[in-house]
């Protein structure tokens, strides 16, 4: 009999428990909505995975100046892209990747970029 008493305490405190959790959950999403906070938090979140490499990152991992020549950017490309995939590391190749996206946007806009070679798909 005891323990049958016991054992509905048990149940009816974590039924109890679980019923407050559950109510404080939710007033916290209410609050965190209403001062603005989640908002912030998915904004930052967004800016954080969007940011992109700059110019000067981009030439610092290539390796280029401002006054190299679009065909030199990609042989240094292709040169570190293939090094890195031989016996480098994934990071150092997507970041040499990056920087190649990031000078090809510059130079399309320059209107001196010619999509001459795409790099290989190995």
């Amino acid at each position: 009999m005891a323990a049958k008493i016991l054992a509905n305490l048990i149940v009816m405190g974590g039924g109890i428990l679980a019923r407050a959790v559950f109510q404080a959950y939710r007033q916290a999403l209410a609050n965190a909505n209403k001062t603005g906070v989640a908002q912030e938090t998915i904004q930052n979140t967004i800016r954080r995975a969007s940011k992109a490499m700059t110019e000067q990152e981009a030439r610092q991992v290539l390796g280029v100046s401002e006054e190299t020549a679009w065909e030199e950017i990609l042989k240094k490309y292709d040169t570190l892209f293939e090094s890195n995939a031989k016996n480098g590391s994934f990071y150092v190749q997507s970041k040499v990747h990056r920087a190649k996206e990031c000078l090809e946007a510059v130079y399309q806009v320059q209107g001196s970029c010619k999509h001459s070679k795409k790099p290989a798909d190995d």
